[in-house]
């Protein structure tokens, strides 16, 4: 009996030992496929497996979750692209990257076929670009730098489809796995869609950004959070997704299982989140030269001046390059 008694006491030190972290993520949108990796995380047991218990706090376009992570409200952030991280790091904000789930932005042009837009080169000649205010100031200026967009063809897109679905000659800013999907439920085809990715825009995307103090002080918290999320992105591309669906449709009810099917189909086609070095290190994958590159054409479009930015706080390499997934990945292909 005493050493059943041993025994139990035992156990309970070791399970007391193992407490599970409790972590807190924001995304910067309403559920949809492109957090697809995250959810699928809780929903296979990833987090779990690796002592978190993670919630999800869904952005939205009333919710602005970004000052949460400096105000040590929640413990990371999923951001847009490195153009926050930057202005981050320039205004002494202290976060820093540790991830990149999408090796592309899917920030796109789409346009109608059938009106000579086959080509990336023929669209700075396009009469009509809907473009949203923060996409004026920030990659748009990229385009008239580098590929010779002008200033003419601007119009404000509030998103609503009708005055791109009404306007032949017109582009139109997108998500490339979101609005093509769009265009062809209420427009009836399938719109040409131009990555700004393949053509010269290497930001990163769908980054997770943590306190500069939590990457100090907790570096193995970090590890065990950029792991598990590494591994659900892989199950949720490769494995059976239909658990993770299943949350973002009740986190997001306005979002269809044909939607997110779509999604995750362009996904893949685009080379969205497995892709480049992502291929050779792993899903997350960053590297300083991408993100000096990536600076360097911001500078050149006029958004920074050259000094603005000390680009060693933009991101650590520490907890990614590590082909986390990897094995998982071969696995379920090979099924």
């Amino acid at each position: 009996m005493q050493h059943h008694c041993f025994a139990l006491l035992a156990l309970l030190c070791f399970s007391n030992a193992q407490a599970i972290d409790r972590v807190t993520f924001a995304t910067n949108w309403k559920a949809q496929a492109a957090h697809g990796g995250f959810y699928q995380a809780v929903a296979d047991g990833s987090y779990s497996r690796h002592g978190l218990e993670v919630k999800i706090l869904q952005g939205g376009p009333q919710v602005n979750n970004r000052p949460l992570l400096p105000a040590g409200r929640i413990d990371f952030l999923m951001t847009g692209n490195l153009l926050h991280n930057f202005d981050n790091v320039k205004n002494g904000v202290p976060t820093v990257v540790v991830a990149a789930i999408f090796q592309k932005d899917p920030q796109a042009l789409i346009a109608h076929p059938g009106q000579g837009y086959e080509k990336f080169e023929t669209l700075k000649n396009a009469p009509v670009a809907l473009i949203a205010k923060d996409a004026q100031f920030t990659w748009w200026q990229w385009l008239k730098a580098t590929h010779g967009f002008r200033d003419e063809a601007l119009k404000p897109y509030n998103y609503n489809l009708g005055p791109f679905l009404a306007n032949k000659k017109a582009l139109q800013q997108g998500y490339s796995v979101a609005e093509p999907i769009y265009v062809e439920a209420q427009g009836g085809f399938k719109p040409v869609v131009h990555l700004l990715a393949d053509h010269g825009f290497s930001t990163y995307s769908t980054l997770i950004e943590a306190r500069v103090e939590t990457v100090r002080s907790k570096p193995d918290l970090v590890q065990r959070f950029v792991d598990a999320s590494i591994e659900g992105w892989v199950n949720y591309l490769y494995g059976n997704r239909k658990a993770a669906d299943a949350l973002m449709v009740r986190d997001n009810p306005e979002m269809t299982q044909a939607e997110i099917d779509a999604a995750v189909a362009l996904m893949k086609s685009q080379g969205i989140v497995d892709s480049g070095e992502s291929l050779q290190r792993g899903i997350g994958a960053m590297s300083d030269a991408r993100i000096r590159d990536f600076y360097g054409q911001m500078v050149k479009a006029g958004l920074y001046k050259a000094g603005d930015v000390d680009l060693t706080k933009v991101a650590t390499l520490q907890f990614v390059n590590r082909n986390v997934g990897a094995t998982l990945k071969a696995r379920l292909a090979s099924k």
